[in-house]
């Protein structure tokens, strides 16, 4: 088969025929439709993540056929070990010896993957596979994101691709009021925003209009997090939603006083698929998409990170 192939990270990945895999037992072997291009498929390629094996086919949000013709989604999560303290407490996401899609187990970036069957979760067929693709992560990781960041009615969003163009759908549908932040003079992102319900789209570095009570940060930039820390105000929740973030600079103590809350989200659960996935189709979730065939898998990452996509990229291997 063809995959696209990182074989050492910081190079340009390279697309090749390998031999196509086998599925084991208890695995499901898929004709990957389409896989999203995520950020942290670009950390992974720039070698601020490490990956568990190489050469390696990245990609965790594929959409595929089972052999018996059923459409299944995989996402970042893809297999836990079921008896450490997290997995028996409901807390599968922290498993000390979990293995995730396109780090450790080979991904979507090909035209045919196998994935273990317990974390597969079941797509209508009747949708297209480039719109369903990027709910396998920015709108699985988002959503875990947004409840984490409790019920109020003011949420900024810092960092306007593909998770926050999908939980801003689901924020507004929750009656939620939303305010965008962008990078300086991102004009498309400001106006895809506000297409999607946000009230408010401006600049990331300027304070926005009143006091937020929760901020969900995409971005992978660290000085993000002082912004937003002073955006909320008393009682404001600030989650950092990415799995790689740059440094955060200090910031005096005033800025989280007052009883602001700072976190993170790491991975996601079973349940925050299935729960994810039956609450999509109901806002109902339109994912804005970019398309590239699997030669162009390098080309996609770039214009990921030079900031020049709107909404989501998606392979469409086969």
């Amino acid at each position: 088969m063809r995959a696209a192939l990182l074989d050492q990270p910081g190079r340009p990945l390279r697309v090749a025929e390998v031999e196509e895999p086998v599925a084991g037992p208890g695995q499901l072997k898929l004709r990957v439709e389409a896989c999203g291009v995520c950020r942290t498929d670009l950390h992974l390629r720039d070698g601020e993540l490490a990956p568990g094996h190489l050469p390696l086919i990245l990609g965790h949000q594929i959409v595929g056929l089972t052999e018996d013709g059923r459409r299944v989604g995989v996402p970042w999560l893809g297999w836990t070990c079921g008896e450490c303290a997290y997995c028996v407490s409901g807390r599968e996401n922290l498993c000390e010896r979990a293995r995730f899609t396109g780090r450790d187990v080979d991904g979507g970036y090909a035209e045919w993957a196998v994935a273990d069957e317990r974390f597969c979760f079941e797509l209508p067929r009747q949708e297209d596979p480039l719109q369903l693709a990027p709910l396998l992560c920015g709108g699985l990781i988002g959503h875990r994101a947004l409840r984490l960041a409790g019920e109020g009615e003011r949420l900024g969003l810092y960092g306007f691709g593909a998770a926050a163009h999908i939980i801003c759908q689901v924020a507004v549908a929750e009656g939620r009021r939303v305010f965008a932040f962008t990078r300086p003079g991102d004009s498309g992102a400001q106006a895809l925003a506000r297409s999607l319900g946000a009230e408010w789209a401006g600049d990331s570095a300027a304070p926005g209009p009143e006091p937020l009570d929760a901020a969900l940060i995409f971005a992978p930039v660290g000085a993000l997090v002082p912004a937003a820390l002073r955006a909320v105000g008393p009682g404001g929740v600030v989650v950092c939603a990415g799995i790689h973030m740059s440094d955060i600079p200090s910031f005096p103590y005033a800025d989280l006083w007052q009883e602001r809350v700072l976190r993170s989200v790491a991975n996601l659960t079973r349940a925050d698929a299935e729960e994810f996935l039956a609450l999509a189709p109901r806002v109902p979730v339109r994912t804005t998409v970019t398309a590239f065939e699997l030669a162009d898998a390098e080309s996609a990452l770039v214009r990921l990170r030079a900031g020049e996509l709107e909404g989501a990229a998606v392979l469409r291997p086969s």
